[in-house]
């Protein structure tokens, strides 16, 4: 039994899913299967059972899990503690984002932080807020979209960081974009009430999505029906439904920036639909300097 077993089991603990853990770890399926299968050699009976599409933990298996993640949690200190120690000549920093940072936001954010520690390894990890969330054992700092949820790890800060503004969209051939006189992005179709997209097909990301999350409370809230058409993952699958004639979506305006004149968006009335996104740091009690450094460019950039 050696400690990287050990740390495998406790990602495989967390993500309830071989391949998932794979990913968090850096490391091939074939290589976190072998590990585990010595770990079980070692104890001399099955830790885990194949569940469908992931794992489930047998008792012996919940109770290594609680010691597994006390290891990798301890590792994890001692890592940063030494980085603190180093500065910032070298590191490694991973990153987890929900959709809309990481496609319009973390890119940037990124460049900046290379050119200023070139020495820094960056790892990225991408997913919806949800994801994110279930994930945070296997990042050193975070962005998501929408609520933060009370769910998160101990030891776990949240700061504030940036508004956005979810909107509308529409081909510039829809009846909406029509009576508005909209004639694609370049000229934004205005406003228009939750009530006015209740008779038509509606286009939304899957559920553990901020923006789905958001969108289902406003309409609740203002009583309206939602036709849902089609659920699809990711913002680029909404845009590319909303195109094919599916129905209306919902997207991060910062979505629309770089968009030709196909689509035509709208601010919801009577006050436009904004989302808070937020910046995640666990293990916050003992941070990182590389961590430190991150934050501060993020938090200098927004909001």
């Amino acid at each position: 039994m050696t400690p990287d077993q050990l740390i495998t089991f406790a990602a495989v603990a967390e993500h309830r899913n071989i391949s998932r853990a794979a990913v968090a770890l850096h490391l091939s399926q074939p290589a976190v299967s072998g590990q585990l299968r010595q770990l079980q050699d070692e104890f001399g009976e099955p830790l885990y059972q194949r569940d469908g599409r992931g794992v489930r933990l047998t008792p012996a298996g919940e109770q290594l899990a609680s010691y597994a993640t006390r290891l990798r949690d301890t590792w994890r200190q001692a890592h940063a503690y030494r980085d603190a120690l180093r500065g910032l000549e070298q590191g490694t920093l991973r990153i987890g984002a929900s959709t809309t940072p990481a496609s319009y936001l973390l890119p940037y954010l990124i460049a900046d932080f290379h050119r200023r520690h070139p020495d820094v390894t960056l790892h990225t990890a991408d997913g919806n807020t949800t994801e994110i969330v279930g994930a945070l054992g296997s990042v050193d700092i975070a962005m998501i979209e929408g609520p933060v949820g009370v769910d998160l790890p101990p030891d776990t800060a949240v700061h504030a960081w940036r508004e956005d503004e979810i909107v509308a969209i529409m081909p510039r051939t829809h009846p909406l974009a029509q009576a508005s006189g909209a004639d694609g992005v370049g000229s934004n179709g205005g406003r228009a009430d939750l009530a006015a997209f209740g008779p038509y097909p509606l286009v939304l990301r899957e559920a553990g999505s901020g923006v789905r999350q958001i969108v289902e409370r406003a309409f609740a809230r203002a009583g309206v029906p939602m036709r849902v058409a089609l659920e699809i993952a990711g913002v680029e699958g909404v845009k590319e439904a909303v195109r094919a004639g599916m129905g209306v979506g919902f997207v991060s305006a910062m979505s629309m920036r770089h968009e030709d004149g196909a689509l035509c968006r709208f601010s919801l009335s009577p006050e436009p639909l904004t989302r808070r996104l937020s910046i995640l740091v666990p293990h916050a009690s003992a941070p990182s300097r590389v961590v430190e450094q991150f934050l501060a460019l993020c938090l200098a950039d927004g909001p």
